[in-house]
């Protein structure tokens, strides 16, 4: 056990202790990840209990195989949500945790009602400086495409009509929504960290790093924004008047809330510009499908390449720069929006695979290769997958490859009026693999921001979602399959709702070929095999203009 979760414990006199992979703003991916460097697991969701004489890591489906790997038999893994610590641990043990990094919410989730929570705050030993300044910068009416005060009266209405007296937003991704800004604060999401408190009368208490707000001060000076330090927010607190708050109870920690509750009323738990975010205008979408040609023909690009270029010699990681290089060329790309996954033969099979020194595999002619990539452009978000082969495949890997390319294609011919939600969406993707036993360990799809987060809710197509689907949104479809040491297929395309006299239907936003060398055609029927054609048609004509003539032919050659 790590020498300061063992402090920890014992001089609390607690049972276990509980650490998360996020910080104190509940982001996916953070700069600073105590549970990787203390687990070496580096998931992007999980959490770890350590008690005096055991240690437990929970993750979900999408991590089961990439923990065993990390972090050896020195956990027990648990998988969510079929497992939880209150299904397992012992009730009325005492478990410590840090308030500034849990929500009342994930604690309920994980423990119920029937354990000893106690708060102790602590802070890590970590080499390295986890800080920068990057300045938060705006983003102008014709990149947001509506303005920073018409969406503040839409919050006030809401507040109004539930009277409702200050609002706290907790989540840096939303208040980069409401206001039109950006940052830097994340390795590969332009959010910036960042809380608020928006008042009735639209007063803004903006609580961030004093150095990075000096340009959004000169583009926000029409509004009444009081710009504080991180740590001033209980000093305001105390200067408000008597009133009600609202929370956001995805992001509001157990500290700021017991802040609150110190001297307020909390009356609502739901942060509303989730689902206005997840509603992209014309402009963010006019944006988006920009964003995904440029992106299309960087990934057209490599796709020619590999295909036609001899492996022999070729790494993973050699892999993931040829594919940077190729977006690079682009001058609105600005840097990868997740961490490339270039999984080749059983790596493809470790659903979030990152190659590091150790796992880099050397590509063999036999192996299928998982290529699971996007990035931040201005002004879009991408992320896509393809599986590609380098020889003939037998014919059990081009028929579960086929199955997987059927469920993809159920998606994007969904009757979202009649589907209604993600939850039934889900059932379609899995059917023709569930026909011969066969099934994923993730959801079929996650919302997207608009050159925001790359994994965005409250939608999603996956067996728990019964978020409505609405015009406007924006999500992946990307069901797979994984054979454990042996290979991963996934096909994933981002696709947008849009409306159709009373349809509502999926947009194809992804603008790259699917590797036609996998598939049994005779397994296909005539709306699927209309369907492919009509795709591959329209990547060629958005982006074989940007293409050389070898490309061009072998890009046409797929229709």
């Amino acid at each position: 056990m790590s020498t300061e979760i063992n402090n920890i414990i014992f001089s609390n006199n607690l049972d276990g202790y509980i650490l998360p992979k996020n910080d104190n703003y509940f982001t996916e991916y953070s700069k600073l990840n105590n549970l990787k460097s203390i687990t070496k697991f580096s998931g992007s969701a999980g959490f770890a209990i350590f008690l005096k004489n055991k240690k437990y890591l929970f993750v979900d489906g999408r991590y089961t195989i990439q923990a065993e790997k990390e972090v050896g038999k020195n956990f027990k893994i648990c998988e969510i949500p079929y497992t939880w610590p209150k299904d397992i641990l012992k009730k009325k043990i005492k478990i410590g945790f840090d308030p500034d990094l849990f929500t009342w919410e994930t604690l309920n989730k994980y423990f119920g009602n029937n354990y000893n929570l106690l708060p102790c705050k602590f802070k890590f030993k970590r080499k390295g400086n986890t800080k920068d300044n990057y300045p938060f910068f705006s983003l102008e009416l014709p990149i947001a495409g509506e303005s920073v005060n018409s969406k503040i009266n839409r919050l006030i209405k809401i507040m109004k009509k539930k009277k409702i007296d200050y609002s706290f937003i907790s989540s840096g991704e939303n208040i980069c929504w409401l206001l039109n800004i950006r940052g830097k604060d994340l390795p590969n999401s332009p959010v910036a960290n960042c809380k608020m408190i928006l008042t009735r009368d639209k007063k803004i208490y903006f609580f961030s790093s004093k150095d990075k707000i000096k340009k959004i001060k000169l583009s926000h000076k029409k509004l009444k924004i009081n710009f504080l330090k991180e740590d001033d927010f209980f000093k305001c607190l105390i200067n408000l008047k008597i009133g009600n708050f609202s929370i956001d109870s995805k992001s509001c920690s157990v500290f700021n809330e017991s802040l609150i509750n110190y001297k307020f009323k909390i009356i609502d738990r739901q942060d509303p510009i989730y689902i206005k975010k997840s509603l992209k205008n014309k402009t963010e979408i006019k944006n988006m499908i920009k964003a995904h040609i440029e992106d299309g023909v960087a990934l057209t690009k490599f796709l020619y390449w590999i295909k036609n270029f001899k492996i022999k010699n070729l790494t993973e990681r050699k892999i993931e720069k040829k594919l940077e290089s190729f977006r690079k060329k682009n001058k609105n790309y600005l840097y990868p929006s997740f961490d490339t996954i270039a999984g080749s033969g059983p790596n493809g099979a470790v659903i979030h695979y990152r190659s590091d020194k150790f796992s880099n595999r050397k590509i063999q002619k036999d192996d299928l290769l998982l290529l699971d990539s996007g990035g931040q452009y201005k002004w879009g978000t991408t992320d896509v997958t393809r599986t590609v082969c380098f020889s003939n495949v037998s014919n059990r890997v081009k028929n579960i490859f086929t199955r997987v390319l059927k469920g993809h294609i159920c998606v994007a011919l969904s009757n979202i009026k009649k589907e209604i939600n993600g939850h039934n969406i889900d059932k379609i993707a899995r059917k023709s693999l569930n026909s011969v036993g066969l099934d994923y360990s993730h959801g079929t799809g996650h919302g997207v921001g608009a050159f925001l987060n790359v994994h965005e809710g409250p939608q999603g197509i996956s067996k728990n979602n019964f978020v409505k689907l609405r015009e406007g949104m924006v999500l992946s479809n990307e069901p797979g399959f994984y054979k454990k040491n042996a290979f991963g297929i996934r096909i994933e395309n981002l696709v947008f709702i849009r409306k159709d006299k009373s349809k509502l239907l999926f947009e194809n936003l992804t603008m790259a070929p699917i590797d036609t060398d996998l598939i049994n055609f005779k397994m296909l029927n005539k709306e699927e095999k209309k369907y492919l054609f009509k795709y591959h048609f329209d990547v060629y004509n958005n982006i074989s203009p940007f293409l050389n003539n070898n490309e061009k032919k072998w890009l046409a050659n797929l229709i």
